[in-house]
């Protein structure tokens, strides 16, 4: 069974049947069942068209479903006029439901969650983990936001910075390890890019071109994590950082920046320096700057005291940080690494610890803790091999990225 055939097909197939007069809250259960059909049904008699497939079997779910619900004879003389079989017409609705998932009735938040359930094709329960809320809750949630749009007309646009966030987390998650979902959400991007006269999804295909580029340096053999700083550039994608610019350089020349905009400068300049040591530092703070003037995020704040301290030392990113709430998550971990820059070894060796605690992803926890142990073995070296040792001073940098909210990840 190909799962990611399923996936890419879900939002196309729910879609076509809110195109075709269902409800969203009946087609999206219609297009479930077709689902566990398919599962069934595929393993011993593949079709030869599986969207025409599932379109077809969802539809008659969805009649199936309506005619045990409602006696109404003008209700069923509508939903009964069904297709004739045969190949189903290559009408891509995925992006026009991105757009009914952030309709202007929905609040983000539920928008982005209901976006996620019915097109990224996340289990209630991811997105319950990511919102750090119970999965009961974040069920009532998308079942209010299915309830309000249904019966709205497919056409109607939704909120495009709403849309922009919701395909943004989609990228998000597809490296979580649960779902690789980055490829779709760069596909959905380049179509909204194309549809809509605004340069900022330009800006945010751009940025997910320069992360994705440098995904196959990420992580190690073992799964760890690779700071940004110790990563093997020739494993970076060339092609799509040379995409990533150009589409950048033209959004920036229309002369409406954003905050995707912006976080792709600082995607960009991480993708133009040869080596760690050769990043423009000093540029990446001012677009820190225009980021925090467009936001206000504390979050990008965190990332800028990363940037400062590496373009003005140690002790002036702790002062960038001091005003931070401390609850901020990843303040202790950047908090770290800017007294372990500062040569305060002990200091920064309980930082990182604290931070592993704090950490909900397992991989970030793991590399938390590899550089408390680290630490605490230098500590206890005997002297000579300690802090202030040649190998002390020559530890690789951990600068940070941004994600969505402008918030820093390991790598």
């Amino acid at each position: 069974m190909d799962e990611a055939l399923l996936r890419s097909l879900t939002p196309v197939v729910l879609g076509t049947l809110v195109r075709r007069g269902a409800d969203f809250a009946s087609a999206e259960d219609a297009v479930q069942d077709a689902l566990v059909e398919a599962v069934r049904v595929w393993p011993d008699a593949p079709p030869k068209d599986p969207r025409a497939w599932l379109i077809t079997v969802a539809w008659r779910k969805f009649v199936d479903g309506r005619r045990a619900e409602t006696a109404r004879l003008r209700r069923e003389e509508r939903v009964e006029e069904e297709p004739a079989p045969g190949p189903a017409p290559s009408v891509d609705d995925t992006l026009r439901l991105y757009f009914l998932c952030a309709h202007p009735s929905l609040t983000p938040s539920s928008a982005v969650a209901l976006t996620l359930r019915a097109v990224g094709g996340l289990t209630t329960r991811q997105i319950a983990r990511a919102y750090l809320v119970p999965e009961a809750t974040m069920a009532q949630r998308i079942s209010r936001a299915k309830r309000t749009v249904s019966g709205v007309a497919l056409d109607r646009p939704g909120d495009v910075a709403t849309v922009l966030r919701v395909l943004y987390l989609v990228f998000n998650e597809g490296y979580s390890g649960d779902v690789d979902l980055a490829a779709e959400a760069i596909r959905l991007t380049r179509q909204l890019a194309a549809a809509v006269d605004h340069p900022e999804p330009a800006g945010l295909l751009a940025l997910m071109l320069l992360h994705h580029a440098r995904r196959p340096a990420r992580t190690g053999p073992d799964g760890a994590l690779v700071p940004l700083a110790e990563q093997d550039r020739g494993r970076w994608d060339t092609a799509l950082i040379a995409e990533g610019v150009a589409v950048l350089q033209s959004a920036l020349a229309r002369d409406r920046l954003g905050e995707y905009q912006a976080q792709a400068a600082v995607a960009a300049l991480h993708a133009d320096a040869p080596t760690a040591a050769e990043t423009d530092w000093p540029q990446i703070v001012e677009w820190y700057d225009e980021l925090v003037r467009l936001t206000g995020s504390p979050v990008v704040r965190l990332n800028r005291a990363v940037a400062v301290g590496e373009a003005e030392g140690p002790s002036a990113g702790l002062a960038a940080l001091a005003g931070l709430d401390p609850a901020l998550p990843r303040r202790t971990a950047v908090e770290a690494h800017l007294h372990e820059r500062a040569g305060h070894t002990e200091t920064a060796a309980r930082l990182y610890a604290e931070a592993a605690d704090q950490a909900t992803d397992t991989a970030e926890r793991d590399h938390l803790t590899r550089r408390a142990a680290r630490l605490n073995t230098r500590l206890a070296a005997p002297p000579g091999h300690g802090p202030g040792s040649p190998e002390d001073t020559q530890d690789p940098q951990d600068p940070q990225d941004t994600n969505d909210a402008g918030g820093p990840i390991a790598n």
